[in-house]
């Protein structure tokens, strides 16, 4: 598997990153197993988490399994931090909130650093000189390596890299990655925070390049009985990619497939990946046989007609 740098730093990952939002709820510790070990049999190594995964139990699960399906050393790990659901406001990027759940996602994880911390949200409610100190502090006590960010505004993420920047002689880490919604269905990040991204010398992480398993082209014809819009805490998160627009895209998705002889899982994954500073792709496969539908897509590369008319035919509205 192919490995890229994110921004200017010296971490390179894996262009598919394996996302673990569901471990612990949709997909059980063995199914889990079975998906990492797969993953770094293919050369993939980047391994995505966050603390409110699942109420922490994807956490849990990945750092058993960094002890019992494989190596520690033979992968980068990333986790988030930020949100808060359970406190009096909903996000919390404060000194006591970032350093106290870090505390919280190395014991759950049973490692003693992050590779790749990640602010899940921007918090109003704290300087972003107090939260960008406090994540200084965690790479300077050895706990994390990098820093990078969740879907933030271009604005918010200019915000944050400009002071790293500024900083630098004094010891401020920059920041090396941001993450995104981006697919076929949702390029609204091309207008304003992939832009932001490269020019602040950070990579994108795009996660749910599939379209939230829309653009697999599974529900073609219907809901499958099997599918994540058919779990009742899952479908209100694919149903808005069900709309006529949505429709149009999947269509010119499965028409460059026949053409080119692959499947539409592949043809809409390589058309993200290959994107302008996309460092990454998260996928989250519920089972081993989508990870390795996912696997087999590693060496789809499409033309440059394919690129451009799948471009003409999402480019609007943004979704």
């Amino acid at each position: 598997m192919e490995q890229r740098r994110l921004g200017g730093s010296g971490l390179w990952v894996s262009r598919t990153a394996l996302g673990t939002m569901t471990w612990g709820k949709d997909v059980e510790e063995s199914e889990a197993a079975d998906q990492l070990t797969a993953f770094v049999d293919a050369g993939g190594t980047f391994i995505d988490t966050a603390d409110i995964y699942t109420g922490g139990q994807s956490e849990r699960i990945v750092g058993r399994l960094l002890r019992t399906a494989i190596r520690r050393e033979d992968v980068i790990l990333a986790t988030k931090v930020g949100h808060t659901p359970e406190g009096n406001r909903p996000f919390d990027t404060s000194r006591r909130h970032l350093l106290a759940s870090l505390e919280a996602s190395l014991r759950r994880l049973q490692v003693d650093h992050i590779d790749l911390w990640q602010l899940h949200v921007y918090d109003p409610g704290t300087p972003a000189e107090e939260t960008l100190a406090a994540a200084d502090a965690a790479v300077a006590a050895g706990k994390v390596r990098y820093i990078g960010v969740g879907h933030l505004t271009g604005w918010q993420l200019a915000t944050y890299a400009t002071w790293q920047r500024a900083g630098q002689a004094m010891g401020r880490c920059p920041i090396v990655s941001t993450g995104a919604e981006y697919s076929l269905l949702n390029r609204r990040v091309e207008a304003d925070l992939l832009p932001a991204a490269d020019d602040c010398g950070a990579s994108a992480i795009a996660w749910s390049p599939l379209g939230r398993g829309v653009l697999t082209a599974k529900y073609r014809n219907g809901v499958p009985s099997d599918s994540r819009a058919a779990l009742p805490h899952m479908a209100p998160y694919v149903e808005p990619y069900f709309d006529e627009r949505s429709r149009g895209v999947v269509e010119s998705v499965c028409t460059a497939a026949e053409g080119l002889g692959v499947s539409p899982l592949a043809v809409a994954l390589s058309w993200v990946r290959d994107q302008p500073n996309v460092a990454a792709t998260t996928v989250g496969p519920r089972t081993a046989s989508q990870l390795g539908d996912i696997l087999a897509a590693e060496n789809v590369v499409l033309p440059r007609e394919i690129r451009e008319a799948l471009h003409d035919a999402s480019a609007a509205p943004l979704h």
